[in-house]
C-alpha cells in the first residue's frame, strides 16, 4: 500500500489538490446546469485533458518530481495511451448502461463525474496494493503476465459486451436495502416516495428513496471495477513506480468522460477495437513474460501500442465505408 507519508508529500498533495480543484470548477462552473454535451464540447473537453496529460508529462513532473526525466515521461506517456485505448471497451458498455435504463442525455455528464470518484479511490487501493505486492514477490509479474495474455486471447474469442443488472451484486443489494423509485427525479440520486394514509392524524413522513440514476452509478462504479482489473495489471509491464502508474491512471479517468460522449455515436464503427485491445493485452504480457531476458524499450512499447491501437481503428472505418457503399441485397 501507498505509505501515508508519501500520500502526502508535497508531488502527491499538489497533484490530488490540482485534480479535486478542476473537478470541482468542472461541477460547479461548468456543468452546474444539466445540458445534453455535444459533440464539438466532449471533443474540445478531449483536447483539453490531452494537453493538461502531456503538459504534466513533459513540464510540471520534471519540475514536481525529484529524478523525474526522459524513462519517467516516456512511462508516464505509454502508460496513458495503454490505460486510455483499455477505457475505449470500457466506454462501449457505458453506453450499453445508459441505453438499458433509458438515462436521458443530459444527465449522462453528471453520472459520469461522479463516477470518477469512486474510480480514483477504488484505482489507488489496487495500485497501491499491486505495488506493495510487486516489491516484495517479484514473481508477481510474471503471474500478471499470463493473466494478461489469457485475458487477451479471453477477448479476441468472446462475444459482444451485454448488459445484466440483475446479476450485478451492487444493484441486487441496493433494490434489497433500500426503496427505488420508478421514475428519474431530475439529476438527483436519491428522491423522496410518498407514503399513503396517516396515523392517528399524522400524515407520515415520506420515503426517502434511490432513483434509477443511482442505480445507473453503481452500475458504472462496477463496470470500471471489473475493467481495472485488465487494465492495471497492463501497466505494470511499463513501470512499477507508484506515481507514474496513479497519474497516468488519473489523466486516462478524466479525459474517459467526454472521450465516452466523443465515441458514444459512432459506436458501431469500432467494430475491430475489441481485438486491437486484445493484441494489446497479449503484447503487454508477454513483454512481462520475457523481461529477464529481453528488455523491451518504453518508448518502443509504446510505438506498439499506439500503432496495433490506430490499426484497428483504420481497419474498422474502412469496413464501415466499404458497408455503406455495398448495394444491399434485393
Amino acid at each position: 500500500m501507498i505509505a501515508l507519508a508519501e500520500i502526502f508529500s508535497a508531488r502527491w498533495a499538489c497533484f490530488l489538490g490540482t485534480v479535486i480543484f478542476f473537478l470541482a470548477l468542472d461541477l460547479g462552473v461548468f456543468h452546474r446546469r444539466a445540458h445534453v454535451v455535444r459533440f464539438r464540447e466532449a471533443l474540445g473537453w478531449t483536447t483539453v485533458w490531452f494537453l493538461a496529460a502531456m503538459a504534466f508529462a513533459w513540464t510540471v513532473a520534471p519540475q514536481l518530481v525529484d529524478g523525474w526525466g526522459l524513462q519517467e515521461t516516456n512511462e508516464f506517456v505509454t502508460g496513458y495511451v495503454l490505460e486510455l485505448s483499455l477505457s475505449m471497451d470500457n466506454v462501449f458498455v457505458i453506453a450499453l448502461i445508459f441505453s438499458y435504463f433509458r438515462v436521458p442525455q443530459e444527465y449522462q455528464h453528471r453520472v459520469l463525474f461522479w463516477g470518477i470518484f469512486g474510480a480514483l479511490v477504488m484505482r489507488g487501493l489496487m495500485i497501491g496494493a499491486g505495488v506493495a505486492l510487486v516489491q516484495q514477490f517479484h514473481w508477481l509479474l510474471y503471474a500478471l503476465g499470463v493473466f494478461l495474455v489469457v485475458t487477451g486471447i479471453k477477448m479476441c474469442f468472446g462475444g459482444e459486451a451485454e448488459v445484466h443488472p440483475e446479476r450485478n451484486l451492487a444493484i441486487r443489494l441496493a433494490r434489497k436495502l433500500c426503496p427505488v423509485s420508478a421514475e428519474f427525479d431530475g439529476q438527483k440520486f436519491f428522491t423522496h416516495l410518498p407514503t399513503g394514509g396517516s396515523h392517528a392524524g399524522i400524515a407520515s413522513s415520506p420515503t426517502l428513496a434511490l432513483t434509477p440514476l443511482a442505480l445507473v452509478l453503481l452500475m458504472v462504479e462496477t463496470t470500471d471495477l471489473i475493467f481495472a482489473v485488465d487494465s492495471i495489471p497492463a501497466i505494470f509491464g511499463v513501470t512499477t513506480n507508484s506515481y507514474v502508474i496513479f497519474t497516468s491512471n488519473v489523466f486516462a479517468i478524466l479525459g474517459l468522460r467526454s472521450l465516452y460522449f466523443v465515441l458514444a455515436g459512432a459506436i458501431a464503427l469500432f467494430r475491430y477495437l475489441k481485438y486491437g485491445l486484445a493484441v494489446v493485452l497479449a503484447y503487454i504480457g508477454i513483454k512481462m513474460l520475457v523481461a529477464n531476458w529481453w528488455t523491451i524499450p518504453t518508448g518502443y512499447s509504446l510505438g506498439v501500442v499506439i500503432g496495433i491501437i490506430v490499426l484497428s481503428v483504420v481497419v474498422s472505418l474502412l469496413a464501415a465505408a466499404r458497408e455503406r457503399k455495398t448495394p444491399p441485397p434485393a
